[in-house]
């Protein structure tokens, strides 16, 4: 273990034995809930259970960070959601060697909300990051010296959150308008409330250190399960810091996708549960009031897991120790992206339909000859917000592509039409029609899909929350 406490490895110590054992790096079991409760969008229960947000205790972080900050371009809303592996209370049974140091975190995510309520997308930074540090103040009011290179993580251990946001704001010129942090026994209950989460294991797992044991294939976990599950270092994956971020990504969609679902949110008892697993264990900027929370669920009305995507921040080797992560080229041009997106729903022509693609089922065929096309629309159509299923391949072959309709779709057939640049004609399907269905029969001629309205374009290895847990990325 290295003696930098920068670079210091988590150390779990609840098992009794005495026996050494090697350190644990704490994954994001942190803002699972979170992020899938901030963009539930449809979420009653910010109004229905309003006195949940009696539980959320506050810090001011504005005042630390003083007035030179990035500005706003837009109405987009930049969350920083950050775990905290705080050993106090509860916590202690999880490291009691830690109990008298400074919490870290392992999990910082920046939860990016379009404007207009379009998309969301959950940008993880790699604890073994390598950035440059600005100054922050203290956690016992002294001064923390800017650093030409520093471990990101280092960040929330110097100076907590507010050094966390100034850090990923001077590297990325984002403004991160708020932030939301929670424990460990916060996300075992957020798993609880929503009557646990479903992963797949490509492997049987027997960890003696995190004492997970599942077997292969499907699983649903919540509790101590769950949280052995996203801490395990051994028996899944390379044991990298970048794999276990695709794990945790992909067991946050799970989570936003069972917290999204009507089942959760519109039980009144699981809904409540939901809350208050939140609120209880949740620290978050004095800004992030009650109303503000009801204002971001009212713009994220008719959400879908399929406008919810996570990634990982370009970054790849550092050049200067292979042990850790640095920024590359297609950084910049991303926080680029981020900070000009502009994801608003466009205004219909006059007479055009004013039908969204969330109220709008596609079943998409393929007739372009190419493989795995049909496929590759979809996603694109799902990450729109289209409800969307594959029907497969085509018939026959067609150089131009169609789009047909089931009765009473004719009005979604011209809004879905209206985004294809080859611009076809809907035409009622005469055989094999689905009421309420328009079928996409993507021809030769296809290129692209128009986008709805701006946004960031897709990232290599993103992951969306609608998709199958088992899906190999």
């Amino acid at each position: 273990m290295n003696s930098n406490p920068m670079y210091m490895e988590y150390v779990d110590d609840a098992d009794p034995q005495q026996a050494p054992r090697r350190g644990w790096r704490i994954l994001g079991w942190v803002c699972i809930g979170l992020s899938a409760v901030m963009v539930a969008g449809s979420l009653t229960a910010y109004g229905l259970y309003r006195r949940a947000f009696g539980n959320i205790a506050h810090e001011d972080v504005n005042a630390q960070l003083g007035p030179n900050r990035p500005k706003k371009l837009n109405s987009a809303m930049n969350i920083l959601l950050l775990g905290s592996d705080t050993r106090e209370g509860a916590n202690a049974k999880y490291g009691r060697r830690l109990k008298n140091e400074p919490p870290r975190s392992d999990t910082m995510i920046l939860l990016h909300l379009s404007p207009g309520g379009g998309q969301a997308m959950g940008i993880s930074f790699p604890r073994d990051l390598m950035v440059r540090m600005p100054s922050c103040k203290s956690r016992d009011g002294g001064v923390v010296p800017a650093q030409s290179r520093a471990q990101i993580n280092s960040a929330f251990t110097a100076g907590g959150a507010a050094c966390v946001i100034k850090t990923i704001e001077s590297i990325s010129n984002i403004r991160v308008d708020h932030f939301m942090q929670v424990d460990f026994n916060g996300f075992k209950a957020i798993t609880n409330a929503v009557g646990g989460v479903p992963v797949c294991l490509p492997k049987a797992v027997n960890d003696p250190q995190s004492k997970l044991r599942l077997g292969k294939g499907r699983h649903n976990i919540k509790g101590e399960t769950a949280l052995a599950y996203v801490r395990v270092r051994h028996g899944l994956g390379d044991g990298s810091d970048l794999d276990r971020i695709k794990r945790q990504q992909k067991f946050m969609g799970a989570l936003a996708n069972k917290a999204m679902s009507a089942g959760v949110l519109s039980n009144p008892k699981k809904a409540l549960d939901l809350m208050n697993a939140v609120t209880k264990s949740l620290t978050t900027d004095k800004e992030l009031t009650p109303q503000v929370m009801m204002d971001i669920a009212r713009e994220m009305q008719g959400m879908t897991s399929g406008k919810l995507r996570f990634v990982t921040v370009p970054s790849g080797p550092d050049p200067l120790d292979p042990n850790r992560v640095a920024l590359n080229s297609a950084a910049q041009p991303f926080f680029a992206a981020v900070r000009n997106d502009k994801t608003i729903p466009k205004q219909p022509k006059p007479g055009a339909s004013t039908i969204p693609p969330s109220q709008i089922r596609v079943r998409v065929y393929n007739g372009s000859g190419i493989d795995g096309q049909a496929g590759r629309v979809a996603a694109d159509l799902e990450s729109q917000g289209f409800h969307v299923t594959v029907g497969g391949n085509a018939p026959s072959a067609t150089a131009a592509t169609k789009v047909l309709y089931g009765s009473g779709a004719d009005q979604q057939a011209m809004s879905l039409a209206a985004l294809i640049p080859s611009k076809p004609q809907p035409a009622a399907r005469k055989r094999g029609a689905t009421p309420g269905v328009v079928d996409l029969v993507v021809g030769r001629d296809w290129t692209k899909l128009n986008n709805a309205g701006g946004g960031i374009p897709k990232q290599q290895g993103e992951i969306r929350a609608s998709e199958d847990i088992c899906k190999e990325t």
